[in-house]
């Protein structure tokens, strides 16, 4: 299996930049830190060499070709080949697309130098250089370069593409991208071909294994199905101070690992907890036919944390839930529907259930095919007191959203759409949707004020005050009937127990989610994963994730 791993050098919270803020804070970095632009460059390759190794490369053992472009990150490619040569690699062979006189700046002396150390090395009798450079300007000769190198290097384009490569750049991503299986292929900063600012491939593209990318993660790196290409992922600082990256970067943030510690650490229980006092979730849920999604996120939320769950459902679904559901769920019959689905007759009780809970969870299997089940949820959305989860059939039922309807302070609303539900919420195309993740979910979250948990391949999730968070964890495998209906459960469990921090708790439920189908997947494969076994591995995520703050301990009381 191929997972994209994400790893940072440095211990802060990551915020995600596009390629205009990116060059703006290479700038600043010169211009208000007194760090020159050799300097940058010349560590910006000290760290791709530094990867290299870590990643089990052993230079005095291998041959590297660096494919470079004219421009600054060519220039970052030629710095790495020299820093190759520096460290004793059998052979580094530079191929330059395009002529060094038509270079500028830094990346022209650093290919001028190249081409020195070659020239001398050649002089001397005997002797055989290790390091080379080659122009290449034609596109017969850019493809399929072969010289048995053991490492590719792409330094072609980085973060300033924003068309197709096209004509003799193609060519090298063709004869990159020829060396898979044969080679590790190196990107620097972003793999060339892919646009910094996007998650969509815009034309031919390098397949890398290792991506060094500099300062902070581009949106191309971490949002699939761009990011699927980045193969490994290294965040390397290259000298830029933290502060001036948040002075001016705007509302993409990364999330890591060890912010979803910090927030297990602050919401672990109390030596005096009692099953009141982390948590009591009302799930509304399921219908006749429908009673596996409530049974998956109600023993979701107790593998949570959550200290009770009540699952009101319908009439006649109830007798099938009790024999599905843990011994530890509670459940209420409601109204119903003639097909059997929560009619709007049950309003009344349903709110007397909700005075007494700390967070309501509604949509997993309650069907929202008769008027009188929408009516209900739209109902219960409007008359709710406390926080709400809602997902898939209470999506459903609102769609289109309410223009009126929005989430506040008290009682904040979290949705968890697919792009599908979303599509049904917005108004737009599924193909919109999906073009735009970060946009669509960000207008949605402000406009209405609501927590947005906009599901795929890198899940997004967006504030009510516009800020936006990427998640790392998941794969293909989650992609099955009930994935959904498990992070319905684990967003409510989770908030049950720190109702004051709904988007901390989300965010924490989004990664832990993914990662415990992460775990799933390596044991089981991502074919047969289905998703029970996410909830299966939930307690192994919450472990890697919090560490030993997860785990019990017992005080023994001795005497000596």
């Amino acid at each position: 299996m191929r997972h994209s791993a994400f790893i940072s050098d440095n211990n802060r919270a990551m915020k995600i930049l596009t390629s205009q803020q990116m060059r703006e804070i290479d700038r600043l970095t010169v211009d208000r830190c007194g760090i020159p632009y050799p300097t940058l460059m010349e560590t910006a390759g000290a760290r791709v060499v530094e990867a290299i190794i870590e990643h089990g490369e052993p230079i005095n053992k291998s041959v590297f070709s660096v494919f470079c472009g004219k421009g600054n990150n060519g220039g970052d490619g030629a710095v790495v080949a020299r820093l190759l040569w520096m460290r004793g690699a059998s052979l580094v062979c530079v191929y330059l697309f395009g002529r060094i006189a038509e270079t500028k700046g830094e990346a022209r002396i650093n290919f001028e130098i190249i081409s020195q150390i070659y020239e001398e090395e050649r002089k001397r009798a005997n002797f055989l250089p290790r390091l080379s450079i080659q122009e290449i300007t034609e596109e017969e000769d850019a493809a399929y370069i072969s010289d048995g190198a053991d490492v590719v290097i792409d330094a072609l384009l980085g973060t300033g593409l924003t068309r197709p490569a096209e004509g003799l750049y193609a060519k090298a991503i063709e004869s990159i991208n020829h060396r898979r299986g044969a080679a590790t292929i190196v990107s620097m900063d972003i793999p060339s071909g892919l646009s910094s600012d996007t998650g969509q491939p815009i034309g031919p593209h390098v397949q890398a294994d290792l991506t060094v990318s500099f300062t902070a993660p581009k949106i191309g790196n971490v949002l699939a199905p761009a990011s699927e290409s980045n193969g490994k992922l290294v965040i390397a600082s290259i000298g830029t101070p933290d502060w001036l990256i948040e002075e001016e970067s705007g509302y993409l943030h990364f999330v890591e690992e060890k912010t979803i510690a910090e927030w297990l650490q602050a919401s672990r229980r109390r030596a005096d907890a009692h099953k009141g006092s982390v948590g009591d979730v009302l799930l509304i849920a399921g219908s006749r036919g429908k009673t596996g999604a409530a049974a998956l996120s109600s023993e979701t939320i107790l593998r949570a944390g959550a200290g009770l769950v009540t699952v009101a459902t319908a009439h006649s679904a109830q007798p099938l839930l009790v024999t599905q559901a843990r011994t530890e769920v509670m459940t209420e019959a409601l109204d119903e529907t003639p097909d059997g689905a929560i009619s709007s007759a049950a309003l009344d009780r349903a709110l007397q259930l909700e005075r007494n809970c700390t967070v309501v969870a509604i949509g997993p299997g309650l069907s929202s095919s008769d008027e009188s089940t929408r009516d209900f949820v739209r109902e219960m959305v409007e008359s709710r007191t406390a926080p709400m989860v809602i997902d898939a059939d209470g999506l459903n039922a609102l769609a289109p959203w309410p223009e009126d309807l929005k989430g506040w302070d008290e009682a904040p609303i979290i949705v968890t759409p697919h792009p599908g539900e979303m599509a049904r919420l917005t108004g737009w195309t599924n193909a919109e949707i999906v073009a735009g993740r970060i946009e669509v979910a960000r207008e949605f979250a402000t406009k209405h004020q609501i927590i947005t948990v906009l599901k795929g391949s890198r899940t997004i999730i967006a504030s009510p005050d516009g800020e936006v968070y990427v998640n790392p964890t998941g794969n293909a495998g989650m992609a099955t009937a009930g994935s959904g209906d498990v992070l319905t459960g684990l967003v409510a469990g989770l908030l049950a127990q720190r109702p004051s921090e709904p988007l901390e708790a989300t965010i924490a439920a989004v990664y832990l989610h993914g990662l415990a189908g992460d775990l799933a997947a390596n044991k089981l494969g991502m074919r047969p994963l289905i998703a029970s076994d996410i909830i299966t591995n939930l307690s192994e995520a919450m472990l890697q994730a919090g560490g030993g703050a997860e785990r019990g301990q017992t005080n023994i009381i001795s005497t000596i």
